[in-house]
């Protein structure tokens, strides 16, 4: 994949406004609706944004780490990295969400979860929103960041930063189905 390092960057700031206008709407519900459950091997909307939060523990501070450290000025394009662009497209949201298997210290199920799981989440996105503005001043493909499943593994700034939003909006759409 070859995008505008600009156009890149837009389209994952309007993914994330869009994360955030969703969470002030499940702000608004009771947090019985919350912590409903379509099944009980299934993860209720508090536990979907959990289950982000935990994520954004790791990679909020490894971007702001990578974009701090990198002298690298901006390119006009990024090109995805082979193992960056899997991670990324399997990431994306589809018509039947293909369930995965998540690692133990990122499954929040039987977590006793309150209206602050939505509120910090809502930080986690002001903090990615700032950390978008920074991406956009180093270079997208040089610029390298680690990833939660291997420390030895290092994708290009602009791939980890699709992964990150990607699953956010693969969460939010697992959510949204709660509310049926």
């Amino acid at each position: 994949m070859r995008i505008a390092s600009e156009e890149l960057i837009q389209d994952l700031v309007e993914r994330t406004r869009i994360n955030i206008n969703q969470i002030q709407k499940f702000s608004d519900l009771p947090i019985t609706k919350l912590n409903w459950k379509p099944a009980p091997d299934s993860w209720s909307i508090l536990e979907c944004i959990e289950h982000l939060n935990l994520y954004g523990d790791f990679y909020i501070p490894e971007l702001n780490k990578s974009i701090e450290n990198s002298s690298i000025s901006p390119k006009g394009n990024f090109k995805s990295g082979i193992l960056g662009n899997y991670f990324a497209k399997s990431m994306l949201p589809k018509e039947n969400l293909n369930k995965m298997k998540t690692f133990n210290d990122k499954n929040p199920m039987g977590s006793k979860l309150d209206k602050s799981t939505l509120h910090r989440f809502l930080t986690q996105q002001e903090q990615l929103l700032n950390l978008l503005e920074k991406a956009s001043k180093v270079d997208l493909n040089k610029t390298k960041t680690a990833i939660s499943i291997s420390k030895w593994i290092k994708l290009r700034l602009g791939d980890t930063l699709r992964v990150v939003i990607y699953h956010n909006d693969r969460h939010m759409v697992q959510a949204r189905k709660n509310l049926v």
